[in-house]
């Protein structure tokens, strides 16, 4: 099984690369190697296309990692950011600070950490909510019904500031909603790395807790897991990982729960450790793929995203109601 685990890895490594280089040289111009290491006419757009990749290495790691999180404490193959309205609420948190401080002139660096700072705070106060009305719900599925009305409220409200918005602020919202890493600075790829670091970091604390969490929560207390702060963990965790990459793509759907489905399908769902592992691998080869096929279509990364990802949650619900 372990040798099985580290030939996926190291697949899983080949095509990240070969994706990566792909992506590289994916655009309106043929770049040379040269243009990414000394400075040329074309130094600045091989600088735009670094950027593409590393922020969509970031997203590939810390979305399905959200959703990973998220569906092993819910105990919930359906359970994600996305469903569960974090994204949602993220994007609104995001629409408020666009469409509210256009007039407020700060440099570009404390204008991303603010940005990110509102989805943050936004999909933080829906955690600390569906995870208060987790404890209410005898049936924990009754949570996506739940995310689904916060869903479509946060989307009535985002509506409602459109209406109202001025011309620019309704142009940036709209460009930041259609996904688009092309425009993603090196000061934006710095902030959401260290953002992610932080949440791989608390994620890292809590996959121990989770596999005695997933015996039971009696078990689990007799091993003396703390669930309090299990809890706290997996809130801040998969906020922090899921909101600090809309605050600067916008809303990326679907991908938190696909790739978790995927990896428990192609090695043991019981194995966690391994699990994150791939999570974060298939992640990154997914993201560069849709990365890809934007540059290739300029179709809006978000739209690809649910292209792809609907009909895999359809077959999901289809083999559940079977069984």
């Amino acid at each position: 099984m372990l040798n099985q685990f580290k030939i996926l890895c190291l697949l899983f490594l080949i095509a990240i690369i070969i994706t990566a280089i792909i992506n590289l040289n994916t655009g309106f111009l043929s770049l040379n190697i040269q243009d990414f290491f000394y400075d040329s006419v074309n130094t600045q757009i091989a600088e735009i296309r670094v950027n593409r990749v590393l922020v969509m290495l970031l997203a590939g790691i810390s979305i399905p990692t959200s959703g990973f999180l998220m569906q092993e404490y819910f105990q919930n193959p359906l359970a994600g950011p996305d469903i569960l309205g974090i994204t949602s609420v993220a994007s609104l948190s995001v629409a408020f600070y666009i469409f509210f401080s256009h007039n407020i002139l700060l440099p570009e660096f404390l204008q991303n950490s603010f940005l990110s700072l509102s989805a943050i705070a936004g999909s933080l106060l829906l955690m600390l909510i569906l995870l208060s009305m987790s404890n209410k719900f005898q049936d924990k599925s009754y949570l996506i019904i739940f995310g689904f009305l916060i869903s479509a409220f946060a989307g009535a409200i985002v509506s409602l500031l459109q209406f109202y918005a001025e011309n620019q602020s309704l142009k940036n919202y709209i460009l930041w909603s259609f996904g688009a890493n092309n425009m993603v600075t090196g000061n934006q790829v710095k902030v959401l790395s260290i953002l992610v670091l932080i949440g791989l970091f608390i994620c890292f604390k809590t996959i121990k807790p989770l596999i005695g969490n997933s015996l039971g929560s009696s078990y689990a207390q007799s091993l003396g897991v703390n669930l309090k702060q299990l809890k706290l963990l997996i809130i801040v965790a998969s906020s922090l990982l899921s909101a600090s990459v809309t605050a600067f793509l916008g809303p990326i759907l679907f991908i938190g729960i696909i790739v978790p489905h995927f990896c428990r399908l192609i090695y043991n769902p019981a194995k966690l450790w391994q699990q994150w592992i791939l999570n974060m691998f298939l992640g990154m080869l997914i993201m560069l793929l849709f990365s890809i096929i934007a540059e290739k279509t300029q179709i809006p990364l978000n739209v690809i995203s649910s292209i792809f990802g609907i009909p895999v949650i359809l077959m999901m619900l289809l083999k559940q109601n079977k069984v």
